[in-house]
């Protein structure tokens, strides 16, 4: 936990400073509403570089001890760089990101086996996205990316907590798969 917030303080920091160089005038702090109502809250904040580059940083938490009988908790921090076709916050966009997670849940292929896994994971991909401005202050941006996800993890049984598997140090997985998408009130600072 201590590791979390120490990176959760981190994040926040880089924001302030990336807020600072560029000022106010070109920046928003943004929450996804859908991941927020299902109780996986996700803030983040975006900010100009140029007339049609911009740059986001978000953080995306749950820390839900128990969904039937299984943790869920996770901690993700990305940064990304984003080219907008029109202008920036208006339209079409494509963006690079890079992220982090560390993780305590059920991944998908493991669900009802009592089996549940502990570790991190590091994500390269692209995110596709359209923003509309609602006013001078408001605006909505939808949306969805995914790439490579490699992660390194350990394997427990649910309820013992004891290692289900015998392999000495951590588990390693990768694959290409969607893990970013929703719907970002952003307002304007």
């Amino acid at each position: 936990m201590q590791a979390k917030l120490l990176l959760m303080k981190k994040f926040f920091l880089f924001a302030l400073i990336a807020i600072s160089a560029q000022g106010f005038s070109q920046t928003y702090f943004k929450f996804n509403a859908p991941s927020t109502l299902l109780g996986i809250p996700q803030i983040g904040v975006e900010t100009s570089l140029g007339k049609k580059t911009t740059f986001q940083a978000d953080v995306l938490g749950s820390y839900w001890q128990s969904i039937n009988g299984v943790p869920f908790k996770t901690l993700s921090v990305f940064t990304e760089v984003r080219y907008h076709f029109d202008e920036n916050y208006k339209g079409i966009y494509v963006g690079g990101h890079i992220g982090g997670s560390t993780f305590e849940l059920q991944k998908w292929n493991y669900i009802n086996t009592g089996k549940y896994q502990k570790g991190f994971a590091m994500f390269f991909g692209v995110t596709v996205g359209y923003q509309i401005k609602i006013n001078e202050k408001w605006m909505v941006d939808m949306f969805i990316g995914g790439g490579n996800q490699q992660a390194a993890y350990k394997g427990y049984y649910i309820g013992t907590n004891t290692r289900y598997e015998h392999v000495k140090g951590y588990n390693k997985s990768g694959e290409w798969l969607p893990y970013r998408g929703g719907i970002m009130f952003s307002y304007k600072l």
